[in-house]
């Protein structure tokens, strides 16, 4: 009796159909969707949690005031920066909710790439001042670093949030030429005075 061999079905690979014009036309779509999304403007930059950020540097001014000491006066601000980032990142992710706008998307991911690194840069230069008793340069570098991120973020936001990095690094270039005892008070009116009042004006007029 024969045996039967097994034959082995042939490799068959998937060939894929012409291109139609349906799915042109789906590609073509999709490719507007991308590029849309891709230019437009970061709209979450959050105009009422920057009154709160410049309420609490105002209140961390108060209390810089009563500083006895550089390391005292250092911790006052780096509190406040963490509770300011934090409230910013939750008045974004409000403000991205209630627009119905993915915070990360295309500009949201920019925004946030470009603003980014001069905080970091700040934050390693903050600790090297720190180590060799720097205190004097603290606010302008400060200032400086934080006006450069919200310009470079704010190319991918409305255009007033580059004017306000602006303002913020022409805060920094005062604090460095202007003796060591305004530090507190020009940290104060830009920390402060500057986020109340683009933040008012932002909230007006890009919704909140």
């Amino acid at each position: 009796m024969r045996r039967l061999r097994r034959c082995r079905a042939p490799h068959i690979r998937a060939v894929l159909p012409p291109s139609t014009p349906e799915r042109a036309a789906f590609d073509d779509l999709r490719f507007i969707r991308e590029t849309i999304a891709n230019s437009a403007s970061f709209t979450a930059v959050p105009g009422w949690g920057m009154v709160g950020m410049g309420a609490t540097a105002m209140a961390a001014a108060l209390l810089a005031i009563e500083a006895t000491t550089p390391k005292r006066w250092i911790a006052v601000w780096l509190v406040e920066a963490a509770v300011a980032l934090l409230l910013a990142l939750w008045a974004m992710e409000r403000k991205a909710r209630r627009s119905r706008t993915p915070l990360l998307s295309g500009p949201g991911r920019r925004f946030v790439l470009s603003f980014l690194p001069p905080l970091i840069a700040g934050a390693l230069l903050t600790a090297v001042l720190y180590q060799i008793s720097d205190v004097r340069h603290l606010p302008g570098m400060w200032l400086l670093l934080y006006g450069t991120g919200v310009v470079t973020g704010g190319a991918f936001s409305v255009r007033i949030v580059p004017v306000m990095g602006m303002c913020f690094m022409a805060g920094g270039a005062a604090a460095l030429l202007a003796p060591a005892s305004w530090g507190t008070a020009i940290m104060a009116s830009s920390f402060g005075a500057l986020h109340l009042i683009f933040g008012v004006v932002i909230a007006r007029k890009h919704g909140g």
